[in-house]
C-alpha cells in the first residue's frame, strides 16, 4: 500500500485565503477516484522553511491523505501540477509512502 499527503495552503502567495469550495473540490476528486479520504482541517500546520539564507519563510497549511494499492505515478504527477496551478503555488508538496497495513 502507499499512502499519499498533499500539503496544500490556506493562502496564496498574497495572503488571500482560498474558499472552502477550493478544498471541497479537491476531497471531493479524491475520495471519488480512491473511496475515501483522510483530511486535517481544523488546526492547520504550519511549515517553515529558509528561501534564501536571510528569508525565511512559512505557510499554514491542511494536509489530505489517501491510500492506494497502486502508486500511478504519471496520474499523481499530472495532479500536482493542477493543484500547483489552482493553488498558485511555486511548488506544491505531494508525497507517498511505502506503507504496511497491520
Amino acid at each position: 500500500m502507499h499512502l499519499i499527503q498533499i500539503l496544500l495552503p490556506l493562502y496564496d502567495n498574497e495572503g488571500n485565503l482560498f474558499t472552502q469550495d477550493e478544498f471541497l473540490k479537491v476531497r471531493d476528486e479524491l475520495s471519488e477516484r480512491f473511496g475515501g479520504i483522510t483530511t486535517y482541517m481544523r488546526s492547520p500546520a504550519r511549515g517553515i522553511w529558509k528561501e534564501t539564507k536571510e528569508t525565511t519563510v512559512h505557510d499554514d497549511i491542511v494536509i489530505y491523505e489517501v491510500m492506494t494499492k497502486e502508486l500511478d505515478r504519471a496520474w499523481w504527477r499530472k495532479y500536482r501540477q493542477q493543484l500547483t496551478a489552482d493553488f498558485r503555488q511555486a511548488l506544491l508538496i505531494v508525497r507517498a509512502s511505502k506503507v504496511e497495513l497491520l
